[in-house]
């Protein structure tokens, strides 16, 4: 029987059991997760193998009020120059069941401006 999502969040959620049955962090290779609210955009590093964040970076602590597509793309270079600082190159995206579009893109790409590889 195929479950069928009644809201876009559990649409969201479903897709990200999915995407996240395919990838997974490690210590030389974690994980960036972004999770995205109507008000701010979040990033972090996560090591799934031990269970810790190793960085994370937010647009709440950049002092923004809305998240737009320049803050979100200094929020993706905040969170690689934490992740160069602890000796991190390269990650694994976890887009946590968003469009690759918009504001997930712009901090994906700040990200790899700030010199990530992934």
């Amino acid at each position: 029987m195929i479950k069928m999502a009644f809201n876009k969040n559990s649409r969201r959620l479903r897709i990200k059991k999915g995407i996240r049955r395919k990838i997974s962090g490690t210590d030389s290779r974690p994980r960036l997760s972004v999770f995205k609210s109507n008000t701010g955009i979040y990033a972090q590093l996560v090591d799934d193998l031990k269970g810790h964040t190793l960085a994370q970076a937010s647009s709440k602590e950049l002092g923004a009020k809305n998240s737009t597509i320049s803050v979100s793309k200094e929020v993706g270079m905040k969170l690689a120059e934490r992740a160069v600082a602890k000796g991190v190159s390269a990650v694994v995206f976890d887009r946590s069941g968003y469009i690759y579009h918009g504001n997930v893109k712009a901090l994906a790409d700040g990200a790899r401006e700030g010199g990530l590889k992934f």
